[in-house]
């Protein structure tokens, strides 16, 4: 095998003879040398795209984990709000429930219900089997329920409101309405009207109704609710109690033996004000009673059998 070297600035040639075991070491140069370029070429072309691919996919979810940790701070600061209102809302749902149970205790007692028939101080008692499947709440069917609960509370806190407006008006009606008697126990023993006199005998007109207990001590109640006008001695009337019950009524309780009341006190229908007595123009003890209307005295008759409404 022969291999001719050319010298390009010279021109000249030289030829080199391969013989024997350099002919074959070379020819396998020749045959090796493209094979071993073509794998480092390979490997090298690998390593860069491995080198590439790496980073881009280190870059690309370090990207990916940034944006994931921002939205999942977004989500926990949007729950921590909707938390904090809900709360908010459990909060001011409570402060209804409070304020419906004082509005019902009122109205129960207003209206004179059974004792335990609503007691509001404790929780209602339900139950029953249930059917079908059992499913959870999830977060917008929870606000929905909460909505929803709101909603019927306002509603049921003005129906309460204004059954509590009827009824303590009504109640208010009641307690100024003048009816029964003035002592529990007792007869009459005077009418009103035209009467003999006790101390002279003549006809004189009786501006009451007397009503004796045989004894001295007995409780004077009022009638109706009022303001006391007049509480001490009164000519003829000896201890008397004057009650102004607006609208025009007055009523007036003498002859009384003490008295629990003075005037400017405010008294419930009911209420014990004296003790019945004979102070003033008196042959024993008795209450005398009697009623005015826009200042003109009344018989007492038609409010003592009246019942209260």
């Amino acid at each position: 095998m022969k291999l001719i070297l050319v010298d390009q600035r010279h021109g000249h040639t030289k030829t080199i003879v391969l013989r024997g075991w350099l002919k074959g070491l070379f020819s396998l140069f020749l045959l090796i040398a493209p094979v071993a370029l073509g794998y480092f070429g390979y490997q090298l072309a690998v390593s860069q795209n491995e080198r590439m691919l790496t980073e881009e996919s280190a870059q690309s979810w370090d990207r990916q984990i940034k944006m994931q940790s921002e939205q999942l701070a977004d989500i926990r600061e949007k729950s921590g709000q909707q938390l904090e209102a809900l709360t908010l809302r459990l909060a001011m749902l409570q402060a209804r429930l409070v304020r419906l149970d004082a509005v019902g205790e009122r109205i129960t007692t207003i209206a004179n219900l059974d004792q335990g028939e609503f007691d509001f101080s404790q929780p209602v008692t339900i139950g029953g089997p249930g059917t079908g499947q059992t499913e959870a709440y999830s977060i917008s069917t929870f606000v929905n329920a909460v909505d929803h609960l709101e909603h019927q509370l306002e509603d049921r806190q003005q129906q309460l409101e204004i059954l509590e407006s009827l009824i303590s008006d009504r109640k208010i009606q009641s307690d100024v309405l003048i009816s029964g008697r003035p002592v529990d126990r007792g007869w009459i023993a005077s009418r009103f009207g035209q009467r003999p006199d006790p101390f002279t005998g003549r006809l004189t007109f009786h501006a009451g109704v007397d009503f004796t207990t045989g004894r001295a001590g007995a409780d004077i109640n009022t009638v109706a609710a009022g303001v006391v006008t007049w509480a001490g001695p009164r000519s003829g009337y000896g201890l008397m109690v004057e009650i102004n019950h607006g609208n025009g009524f007055i009523t007036r309780y003498a002859h009384s033996e003490k008295l629990f009341v003075e005037v400017g006190d405010i008294v419930k229908k009911g209420q014990n004000i004296a003790l019945v007595g004979s102070t003033g123009r008196s042959t024993g003890p008795h209450v005398h009673f009697e009623v005015y209307k826009n200042g003109r005295v009344v018989d007492p008759a038609a409010y003592i059998h009246r019942t209260a409404r």
